[in-house]
């Protein structure tokens, strides 16, 4: 068969999508669509290919876009005595030594290589079940490949090297919980591709029994969650009205260099405050992979499948749900608030931390912030230049900042902070175990 060159607006469109890719998530922008890309043309046989997409254009654009930014930042960001420039510190701090856990300053942690594979078993929840199914029917013999594939398998292996290129790479490097989901996609559409070819097949075909039997493994484990999900839910207490959540739940500050971290820290007692979601989580869940079952049993499989669909709206709505309930852990917005009713021209806020623990102040506000903290985190790279405004208060200089005759607010999580032992404060207000305190 003829193979005609694809069009110049498919080959620039990638182009411009990779130069996006960059400006947004830097240089695994460019990397992960040329991996992807080139790895399944070696093993299609068909690398020749890469000469028909118009290199020496879509090179153009891809710089015409990607570049001036990086030149400016460049440019307005050069080296000055000890401090690193532009350069240095986008490519080489926050790409190869982020890349080797080797970043300054280290403020983060990597997730568990095997909690970070196995967490793909929740981000594909339930579609998990179909995904051995249609990894079989990725070609895989040097043979197939050499022979020629029909589109579904090109398409197919086209999606297992997008997924398996994202989840090889982070293996390698620093990681965090959500890096994988990249990869989701990619595994949705292989997953699809399987389920498609299952609803059209003939009633006793392999694909409509491995359906079934997929099935009959989802309804145990929606019935094994339904078990666990009540006893829990027997357990758990409804907290008293008024109760802040932040009192129910235990401290792991060692874990909350990790996105997910705070959920380390529920306790049996602080689950009652998400008894609502958390029943009818468990019920649709019963009840979605129980009318799975039921339709695929029936040889009715896209009704399976729009009932599977269907549960996870209900299920992806309780935990938004539990997601607000838990919202004043990880977001100060009502101390924010409370801030604002108050705040005059002049006033100065300090949080007593890093920069990330109260970033929320200075989203709800639009308040620029005082850091309370040695020079770290996400700030401190900017801080190293000698024209930077400050921002990092020292000890010393924050006690004058508190004597002083300004108003000052105190984010803190701490019940009586060291730094103000022996000055008198006033609370002006308290949320998720989070405290605003003001000098007046």
């Amino acid at each position: 068969m003829k193979e005609f060159p694809p069009s110049r607006l498919s080959c620039w469109g990638l182009a411009v999508a990779c130069a996006l890719n960059v400006l947004t998530k830097g240089l695994i922008g460019l990397v992960f669509p040329v991996a992807v890309i080139g790895l399944y043309l070696i093993l299609a046989g068909n690398l020749r290919h890469l000469l028909r997409m118009r290199l020496f254009s879509s090179t153009l654009i891809f710089f015409a876009v990607a570049a001036p930014w990086h030149i400016l930042a460049t440019l307005r960001n050069p080296d000055q005595g000890a401090v690193h420039g532009f350069l240095w510190f986008y490519f080489v701090n926050e790409h190869f030594l982020r890349y080797l856990n080797k970043r300054m300053p280290r403020d983060y942690d990597t997730v568990p290589l095997m909690i970070f594979w196995g967490l793909l078993l929740l981000w594909l929840l339930p579609w998990i079940v179909f995904l051995p199914q249609a990894l079989k029917k990725v070609p895989v013999r040097w043979r197939e490949l050499r022979s020629g594939l029909n589109a579904r398998k090109q398409a197919c292996l086209l999606f297992l090297l997008w997924a398996i290129v994202i989840l090889l790479f982070f293996s390698f490097s620093t990681r965090q919980e959500y890096y994988t989901i990249p990869a989701l996609p990619a595994l949705a559409l292989l997953v699809g591709s399987w389920l498609a070819q299952e609803s059209d097949s003939e009633m006793r075909s392999p694909e409509r029994r491995a359906g079934k039997i997929s099935s009959i493994g989802l309804l145990v484990a929606g019935v094994a969650e339904f078990v666990i999900g009540i006893l829990l839910l027997r357990v758990a207490k409804t907290p008293a009205p008024g109760v802040d959540l932040a009192e129910l739940l235990k401290k792991n500050p060692d874990a909350y260099a990790l996105s997910f971290g705070h959920f380390f820290d529920l306790t049996p007692q602080a689950l009652g405050a998400f008894r609502g979601p958390q029943l009818l989580f468990i019920l649709a869940f019963l009840l979605g992979t129980g009318l799975n079952w039921i339709f695929r049993r029936n040889s009715r499989p896209g009704r399976g499948n729009l009932a599977l669909a269907g549960m996870m709206v209900v299920m992806l709505a309780c935990v938004h749900s539990a997601f607000v309930t838990f919202s004043p852990i990880i977001s100060s917005q009502q101390l924010a608030l409370a801030i604002k009713k108050d705040y005059r021209p002049g006033d100065t806020i300090v949080v007593a931390g890093e920069y990330e623990d109260g970033s929320t102040l200075n989203f709800y506000t639009g308040i620029p912030l005082r850091i309370l903290h040695e020079p770290s985190g996400n700030l401190w790279y900017g801080s190293q230049f000698p024209d930077a405004p400050r921002v990092f208060e020292t000890r010393d200089s924050f006690l004058r900042l508190w004597s002083g005759s300004g108003r000052v607010f105190l984010w803190t999580e701490q019940e009586d902070p060291k730094e103000l032992s022996g000055l008198p404060r006033l609370v002006l207000a308290r949320s998720g175990g989070k405290s605003i305190l003001t000098n007046r």
